[in-house]
């Protein structure tokens, strides 16, 4: 095939491949580290030994997905140097800077604490290990900051001006804090939080399903329901707040969104488009189901508001793989407003006393939904970097630099090689990582495992574990 002989596209392929894949596994651990700390803080507050076996559970699962978030975050990096040499060179005085500070901000935090998050226990004093999980939390979101900030820039980029084929930063402050920075930190954020919390939902509702741990679990899966119950509308508000800013700054990429071709007269509200085919070479959509003045409300916030179709724009400025983008989108919003109407459901089945010990295994139905619901939150996050990330397109970086143009040199043959060893390497680490997920979970907890407790000052204080049992988790 032709296409495999270009290497542009080849490159393209690559860092989509190894980009999709990497980011399934931050997803879990940056989501995972903030409940454990929610976890510690509940041990530490009530005495509850519960609490503290759910921490020690639950940390095996992070540290599997922060050990191959790991290994498969690294080649990123690289691949900006081998792939991207051009785009490196120009723009390593921001890009370059920001990579950097997640390194040295972020990982070496996460990883420097980690240690004694996970082997701490009978070592350090309670309150210092709560520490320690605390400063992985922070690391873990710090590093969705820094990495976001990179992208964002990409995507609304500010703060310095081109120079002799480089980027000068004026700015470092309006470079860091562009328009896209709030929302796509805060978006993305947010979808580790639930990501996880549907993933910690969705497991207990398995254990709860299966009669294992009963009590136990039903803690795990109603904390998970409380914290959702906030994290689910907030992400769809901040997905509207995106969207808004995407029409705003990216008005090219929106209208592929909604396959939008025309631009509708002032006074006039655009069409929104429930589904469609979006054709590119003829400029239109093939078919359509459409809703009259919807656009211009989600693109505006007025029935009457002015959208800017795609024929605005040269086809050359246009993102390509419209179908791919249109359909990513709705996914993704379908997926979101679909976990929301699960927690609504759950607070339901909790209002009318079906949350217990004694009648949970009766909500079958509310359980399987939970379990069904476990890989929503990843392939939410997979269609809305597509959509994100195709829809910037041709643009490395918008309005400034093409994809085209800041592409290495290197001969097709070598990126095809390079992208089937990264094919080979991720099957089998998936594969590994289903193996050791599947045995933690088939153990299920340690319910033998507890702190010691000791009177101190005429009150039961925790003040180690006991020392026989395992200090980490065993995975």
């Amino acid at each position: 095939m032709e296409i495999l002989q270009d290497p542009i596209f080849l490159s393209r392929l690559q860092f989509s491949v190894t980009a999709m894949f990497h980011i399934l596994w931050p997803l879990t651990s940056v989501g995972m580290s903030l409940v454990l700390v929610v976890f510690e803080v509940l041990w530490l507050k009530t005495g509850d030994a519960d609490y503290y076996r759910h921490a020690h559970f639950w940390s095996k699962l992070f540290l599997l997905n922060f050990s191959v978030g790991v290994v498969t975050g690294i080649p990123l990096e690289f691949e900006f140097g081998t792939n991207w040499s051009r785009f490196s060179m120009i723009t390593g005085e921001f890009f370059g800077n920001i990579l950097g500070f997640e390194g040295a901000m972020a990982f070496m935090l996460e990883a420097g604490f980690l240690g004694i998050m996970l082997f701490g226990w009978m070592r350090v004093p309670p309150v210092i290990h709560l520490f320690a999980t605390s400063m992985v939390a922070l690391g873990a979101s710090l590093s969705v900051f820094w990495i976001l900030v990179a992208n964002a820039w990409m995507q609304t980029p500010a703060g310095g001006h081109m120079e002799k084929d480089r980027f000068v930063v004026d700015s470092y402050s309006q470079a860091i804090f562009n328009p896209d920075t709030f929302w796509a930190v805060s978006h993305m954020w947010v979808a580790c939080l639930e990501t996880s919390l549907f993933v910690m939902g969705g497991l207990s509702a398995w254990y709860l399903l299966k009669g294992r741990h009963t009590d136990f679990f039903l803690k795990s899966f109603k904390l998970a329901v409380i914290i959702a119950a906030f994290a689910a509308p907030m992400q769809i508000f901040l997905g509207h707040g995106n969207g808004h800013q995407v029409f705003r700054h990216q008005p090219a990429k929106g209208a592929a969104i909604e396959a939008h071709w025309e631009t509708n007269q002032a006074g006039s509200g655009a069409n929104w488009n429930i589904v469609a085919w979006p054709n590119k070479s003829a400029q239109k959509n093939d078919w359509s189901i459409s809703v009259p003045k919807v656009l211009s409300v989600l693109a505006t916030g007025s029935s009457d508001g002015q959208v800017i179709g795609l024929k605005s724009f040269p086809p050359a400025d246009q993102p390509p793989v419209m179908p791919l983008i249109f359909y990513c989108f709705r996914i993704m919003a379908a997926i979101g407003f679909g976990l929301f109407a699960l927690i609504i459901w759950t607070l339901v089945c909790w209002l009318k006393g079906q949350l217990t010990s004694e009648r949970i295994v009766k909500s079958r139905m509310l359980l399987y939904a939970w379990i069904a619901s476990l890989p929503l939150g990843y392939l939410a996050t997979e269609c809305g970097w597509i959509v994100r990330e195709v829809g910037r397109q041709p643009w490395m970086i918008y309005g400034l630099l093409r994809t085209r143009d800041v592409a290495s040199a290197l001969p097709a043959s070598a990126v095809f090689v390079s992208l089937v060893s990264f094919v080979i390497v991720y099957v089998m680490l998936f594969m590994m990582f289903v193996v050791f997920a599947s045995r933690i979970i088939r153990k299920g907890p340690d319910m033998a495992d507890a702190p010691v407790t000791k009177i101190i000052g005429g009150e039961e204080q925790v003040i180690r574990l006991d020392e026989h049992k395992g200090g980490g988790p065993d995975v």
